[in-house]
């Protein structure tokens, strides 16, 4: 009977000694979780505040970084929307002033020769053989 009341007050002292130096070890979690014990005491805050803060900082920096990085990419989506518009802008009015050039360059060109030739304000027409 001796025997067990010591056995019992070495594993309550070993209980109270895993308690003091309570470690990160996965299979003490286990067993302390099993046992019913908590592993998430003041104590484990108080000495670990540091690395705590530190995992929490790490993980809202990230959050902020990807909401950054998303934010960006829909800003670059809307950038090449309005490239790909202005492009387009552009070759059309580069055709059309293109075109007005050559025309002008055209009609002086007649007008230096002296033909009397004229901008026709109707649409042309296609001639036709008629078939009988």
């Amino acid at each position: 009977m001796a025997a067990k009341q010591n056995n019992n007050k070495n594993s309550k002292k070993q209980m109270n000694a895993d308690d003091e130096s309570f470690s990160l070890n996965p299979l003490a979690l286990v067993q302390r979780t099993l046992q019913g014990r908590m592993f998430l005491t003041l104590e484990f805050f108080k000495r670990n505040w540091l690395y705590i803060i530190a995992a929490t900082v790490m993980m809202l920096m990230y959050i902020s970084n990807k909401y950054v990085y998303q934010s960006d990419m829909a800003k670059l989506k809307e950038l090449k929307v309005s490239l790909n518009n202005a492009r387009t802008d552009y070759v059309d009015a580069s055709s059309t002033y293109n075109s007005k050039i050559l025309e002008s360059q055209m009609k002086h060109y007649i007008d230096s020769m002296g033909i009397d030739l004229n901008i026709s304000k109707h649409p042309p027409y296609k001639l036709s053989l008629k078939q009988q």
